[in-house]
């Protein structure tokens, strides 16, 4: 049985964020922020079906797939920067932290899209509230985690900050999975929950200096079956993006 999450209305999305630390949007009300029904994202659905493999998992998997691309935006004004790698320190992602990952760029059907700037917008407005209206250095990653190996892990670093101001995870879809709980915990103190975005383009935000999260294993639903899934995360950060220090 799916744990649904704990949705709030678009008109208290900043006060529910502000308050506990995160905050999820049902599809329906996700669209009322972008002004267009989200149902229309899902022309984005195949660009999830050309994402190369990550080649930079630790641990041997062969589960995950992903793209990535990096971003300003202020105000209404949203800017593609060049393509740079992915870099996170060693005290945010043990695993992964502390080198470069270069990871092949969004797809530009994607970046031009009239309602990709608007999305990440609706992120930044949301990160203007929880820290103050400021220019937002945002990295978009698509995601795929599959269940090639007989088990896919969306977070193999486990529970972790991002080292970040704000993140967003938007579900793009689930396909014959089980798993994939999140769960999100206070940062300081033993407060926790987790549910399971199960609705398309359901999104979750996260003050990411309040509080740590992960998402549980997935698979596949039939024994030898096969089943994946599919996410959208954006990090928003407030003083450049992040890199090995000069």
């Amino acid at each position: 049985m799916l744990l649904s999450p704990p949705t709030c209305p678009p008109t208290e999305i900043d006060t529910v964020l502000a308050d506990q630390g995160f905050a999820v949007l049902g599809a329906h009300d996700l669209g009322e922020l972008l002004g267009e029904p989200a149902v229309v994202l899902a022309r984005w659905r195949p660009f999830w079906d050309d994402l190369p493999p990550d080649r930079y998992l630790k641990d041997g998997g062969r589960y995950r797939r992903r793209r990535h691309g990096c971003f300003i935006v202020e105000g209404e004004h949203v800017e593609l920067q060049p393509h740079r790698p992915h870099w996170q320190p060693i005290e945010y992602n043990a695993l992964h932290g502390g080198i470069e990952r270069h990871f092949e760029p969004l797809p530009d059907a994607l970046v031009t899209d009239p309602l990709w700037a608007r999305f990440l917008m609706v992120g930044a407005a949301r990160a203007s509230a929880l820290k103050g209206v400021q220019p937002w250095y945002v990295e978009a990653h698509l995601f795929r985690i599959d269940t090639t190996d007989g088990i896919g892990r969306p977070t193999p670093e486990g529970a972790h900050r991002d080292g970040v101001d704000l993140v967003g995870v938007t579900l793009i879809s689930r396909e014959a999975i089980k798993g994939g709980e999140t769960r999100v915990f206070a940062a300081e103190g033993r407060e926790g929950l987790r549910f399971t975005l199960a609705e398309p383009f359901a999104t979750l935000w996260l003050d990411d200096e309040r509080v740590i999260h992960e998402s549980t294993p997935i698979q596949p639903l039939q024994p030898g079956g096969s089943g994946y899934r599919d996410t959208l995360v954006l990090t928003y950060r407030a003083s450049g993006f992040q890199g090995p220090a000069a």
